[in-house]
């Protein structure tokens, strides 16, 4: 049975890691180390505990409110592979699914480990967090250099289209 090493469980009910409520995976591990991360504790690889991926899906099923699934962290394309099947149990329920990267949209388009999962998503925010450019009132992002990407769009154009969403932080000075 396939494992993932998540922060904590599955978090139900969010309403500010995307829009609609939604279900939060935070995976555990990082190699980014953005100085002022909201995360810290989900650097390390060996940290939190390994999940099996079938229950993972099972919770997803068994969700009755949720509108959405969002891949947080730690950096969850460390842990590609183990997710696409959570994402795709996400699809199967027609919920829209964000994911939270400080890798950028560009890098995972190249790495052939990383992209399946990125074609999977509706929404990705990229970038590390910068602390010199945080904003409390940016909405779906932590500093001002990370974009909300419609992937959807972005992978048929083959360019980074910006999310509705990034239109709503554009308008902060």
């Amino acid at each position: 049975m396939t494992k993932i090493r998540l922060a904590s469980p599955l978090q139900q009910d969010s309403i500010v890691d995307g829009p609609g409520i939604r279900m939060v995976l935070w995976t555990q591990g990082c190699e980014h180390h953005c100085p002022g991360c909201h995360n810290p504790k989900t650097h390390d690889r060996n940290g939190g505990t390994l999940y099996d991926v079938e229950d993972c899906i099972e919770q997803i099923m068994a969700a009755p409110l949720q509108t959405g699934l969002t891949l947080s962290g730690g950096e969850p394309f460390l842990q590609a592979e183990a997710l696409i099947p959570i994402a795709q149990a996400a699809k199967a329920r027609q919920w829209s699914l964000w994911a939270y990267s400080g890798f950028t949209f560009e890098q995972l388009m190249t790495d052939t480990t990383k992209r399946p999962l990125l074609e999977l998503l509706d929404v990705l925010v990229d970038g590390k967090f910068v602390e010199a450019l945080k904003d409390y009132r940016l909405k779906f992002k932590g500093s001002k250099n990370q974009r909300i990407i419609d992937v959807r769009e972005s992978l048929k154009q083959n360019k980074v289209i910006l999310s509705s969403y990034d239109d709503i932080n554009q308008k902060i000075d």
